[in-house]
């Protein structure tokens, strides 16, 4: 498709808001334009999906089935935008942004606790932390500065060890409490809880200690470490983390390790960035001030 023939940012806004508040008349009222005017927007982005966006049923203004999809695609778009004008506001001398992807439980516990005090030594970088689980591309993402876990190799990037694990079980106290716990194999009786990221977690672990058990897959799957701390503090079974990412709750007596066993991993956390920006002054400032702070 021939880049005229694209809808204008101008049609994208008119139709979210017209889809937003189910009215041209309101639209037309927040964004400063006349009812006409939206509606004409709008026409012309029907014309140009080919696809009927809304329809009037009682004098009501509905979205149609293809609308609702549209309407999604349209908000990322309209967000990517926003954010991308955003970047390039604050993007300068005065004020550089560093944009840092950390794992979810990983930023929350150990990198955001270690961030006390930069923005002070270092008044022109402003942080942008962003939560990543997958794989990515530094360069196509504009990532600095990436945090991960695994074997320490990242595509033309430089990669600092920062820390080793130790997968522990931790579950609350009261589900401790209701169960006879005389191996390893007991925990499968207290529902043992999945992490998507770490999917042989749990097999492994029995594994280390010579057990099997066609259990070590069964059970509620949660995205981050995160959610599953929360579920075993609730009381929702047993789940096998970081022991770092759970000192806190078992200091605090909300978590508690039912079985003395941790299994070391034999990836780590890593702090990467790419090869060719090692030496730009807002990459160096950050990399320096957590390597000052590694444990």
């Amino acid at each position: 498709m021939r880049r005229n023939h694209l809808p204008s940012l101008m049609g994208l806004n008119c139709f979210e808001a017209a889809a937003r508040h189910l009215s041209f008349t309101r639209a037309a009222e927040e964004l400063n334009l006349t009812q006409s005017a939206v509606s004409k927007q709008v026409a012309q982005l029907e014309g140009t999906l080919l696809h009927p966006l809304f329809r009037r049923v009682k004098k009501r203004l509905h979205l149609t089935p293809e609308g609702a999809v549209y309407l999604g695609e349209a908000r990322k778009i309209l967000a990517q935008v926003e954010m991308s004008t955003r970047y390039m506001q604050s993007y300068g001398v005065e004020s550089d942004v560093l944009n840092v992807a950390t794992l979810p439980t990983f930023g929350a516990r150990w990198l955001i606790p270690r961030l006390n005090g930069f923005r002070h030594q270092h008044p022109s970088i402003s942080l942008n932390i962003l939560n990543r689980s997958e794989p990515f591309d530094l360069q196509k993402e504009r990532i600095e500065v990436a945090f991960f876990f695994g074997p320490g190799a990242w595509p033309k990037a430089e990669c600092m060890e920062l820390l080793t694990e130790e997968l522990v079980p931790v579950c609350a106290p009261s589900t401790f409490d209701q169960f006879d716990i005389n191996g390893p194999l007991a925990l499968t009786d207290m529902v043992l809880l999945q992490v998507s990221t770490r999917p042989e977690a749990w097999h492994e672990w029995f594994e280390a200690q010579s057990l099997y058990t066609e259990h070590s897959y069964h059970g509620p799957r949660f995205d981050t470490f995160y959610m599953a701390l929360c579920a075993a503090q609730a009381g929702c079974g047993v789940a096998l983390v970081p022991k770092f990412l759970a000192q806190k709750e078992i200091e605090e007596g909300k978590l508690v390790i039912p079985w003395p066993f941790g299994l070391t991993s034999t990836n780590a956390y890593y702090m990467a960035y790419p090869e060719h920006m090692g030496e730009i002054y807002k990459v160096r400032a950050f990399i320096d001030w957590i390597s000052k702070r590694i444990d």
